[in-house]
């Protein structure tokens, strides 16, 4: 991931969240969020829960197929908040599911592969 993150212009407040948070596959938001903490997820989704209709709206106009860099970036981020929202709403800020084995102990099926991918099958 370079310095640089672009999203459409109007989400370009986003870009220094969208370093942090918007990769590619499940896998490396997985990470991501792992090693997240109180504070990480709080910044999170304090920026980007208000801005999430504005954002779902701007992604149902373009075609997994027709995306440009920044609009995967956008999906990417949308998809590492729809992952990391629970763990504010629900889990105290804790990187862990209470109650729950180790998400490290579940594979998924296509965590390597760039969701956007993922999410044509």
């Amino acid at each position: 991931m370079t310095d640089t993150m672009h999203l459409p212009q109007a989400f370009a407040d986003l870009a220094p969240l969208a370093r942090i948070w918007a990769r590619s596959t499940e896998n490396e938001r997985s990470d991501i969020r792992w090693s997240a903490g109180l504070a990480d997820f709080a910044a999170f989704y304090a920026a980007v829960m208000p801005r999430l209709p504005e954002i779902l709206d701007y992604l149902a106009t373009v075609t997994l197929e027709g995306m440009d860099e920044g609009q995967s970036n956008l999906f990417c981020l949308a998809a590492a908040f729809a992952e990391a929202a629970p763990h504010h709403e629900l889990y105290g800020g804790s990187p862990d599911v209470p109650f729950s084995f180790a998400a490290r102990r579940f594979v998924p099926g296509h965590g390597d592969i760039p969701s956007w991918e993922a999410a044509r099958h």
